[in-house]
């Protein structure tokens, strides 16, 4: 083979090569263009049969897909009709300051020492203390138009005398001197305690023992009671008459407190009772007193059931029995009213036992 032949094939052969390496190139070249072009369609692709396979979770109990557990349905619960449904509210008007000073009340209608004194959240002894200038200890004595103060506190609010001082004042309503000279309303100089005549001070914590004046107590017997120790509702009961069954009844159709309940300063309920409105004799027994009497009560029956037990009934604004005169329980002795001192119709009702008072709602049913 001469020099020129093979000139010639090796001439050849490096434009094949160079052939064939412009068209690998350009396979390349298309190969990535149509990447880039389809990418976004493939990995959208890709997606949905990811989300289409079911990637089984152990559970204690079954293999729950994945996307199951993922996809929560909305919480809404519809609530019962007996469920209270409170809306939030974070604006609130309580008022912190504390008050230091007496505030005066005008007695309405309606009102008593109870119900005044739970309003103003304080102790009904309190407020009763604290007016001994008005109700002189007595609560049947509160009256429409009175005006009453009451305390910043429980406790007594006290007009300071000319010859009071602080260790008389502690010793009389039975508190400590600190518990007056501490009392911040009370502003005062703990080493100089001078206090006018006429100030008001607050006796945080005092007490004194009351002096009510209450109905005594009137149990059938030969002696009787005369009508000029308390009134006109008074006879001899030395006659035969009824005995109690040991148990009681209410003695008003309303079975809830209208007025004061039992407390150290009335030692009675007061029943809800409307004007008219019977009244019922708690147990049997004998009529020990029926009339008008002082003291507040206005029209009052008194019961003397034979075994220890008396039951009394006032502010009747009418009376169906007579004294002397046998009752029986449940029966009618008289109808609701509001005589004697009160503010409203209701049915003060006592309980005594051997002379001493008891809560009647011990023995009412």
């Amino acid at each position: 083979m001469t020099e020129e032949i093979k000139s010639e094939i090796n001439q050849n052969k490096n434009s094949s090569i160079v052939w064939v390496s412009w068209l690998g190139a350009l396979f390349v070249a298309a190969f990535l263009i149509s990447i880039l072009f389809w990418q976004p369609n493939i990995a959208k692709s890709m997606s949905d049969n990811h989300q289409e396979k079911e990637t089984p979770v152990e559970t204690s109990s079954a293999k729950i897909p994945r996307e199951v557990l993922a996809s929560m349905p909305e919480f809404a619960v519809e609530p019962k009709k007996d469920v209270l449904i409170r809306n939030i509210d974070t604006h609130t008007e309580v008022d912190h300051k504390l008050r230091t000073d007496a505030i005066s009340y005008t007695v309405e209608s309606g009102d008593s020492v109870f119900s005044i004194a739970t309003k103003f959240d304080i102790s009904p002894e309190s407020l009763l203390w604290s007016n001994y200038d008005v109700l002189a200890d007595d609560p049947h004595s509160l009256a429409i138009g009175q005006v009453l103060q009451i305390p910043p506190t429980n406790g007594i609010w006290y007009q300071w005398q000319s010859k009071d001082t602080v260790e008389s004042v502690a010793a009389k309503y039975k508190v400590d001197t600190n518990d007056i000279l501490l009392w911040f309303g009370n502003k005062l100089d703990i080493t100089n305690p001078s206090i006018d005549k006429g100030t008001y001070v607050m006796i945080p914590g005092g007490q004194r023992e009351f002096q009510q004046w209450v109905v005594p107590t009137i149990a059938r017997g030969p002696a009787g009671v005369s009508t000029n120790i308390l009134g006109p509702g008074s006879c001899d009961t030395s006659g035969i008459g009824a005995y109690g069954t040991g148990t009681f009844v209410w003695p008003a159709s309303n079975h809830y407190i209208s007025g004061n309940d039992y407390w150290s300063g009335h030692l009675a309920i007061d029943i809800a009772a409307g004007m008219g409105a019977p009244i019922y004799a708690a147990d049997s027994g004998m009529v020990v007193y029926a009339g008008p009497i002082s003291g507040g009560y206005g029209n009052m029956v008194m019961i003397d059931h034979g075994n220890g037990y008396q039951t009394l009934y006032a502010h009747l604004s009418s009376i169906s029995t007579f004294c002397g005169g046998s009752v029986y329980q449940g029966s009618i002795i008289g109808f609701g009213g509001s005589t004697g001192n009160s503010t409203g119709p209701h049915l003060h009702f006592e309980v005594r036992y051997l002379g001493g008072f008891i809560n009647p709602w011990t023995v009412l049913p």
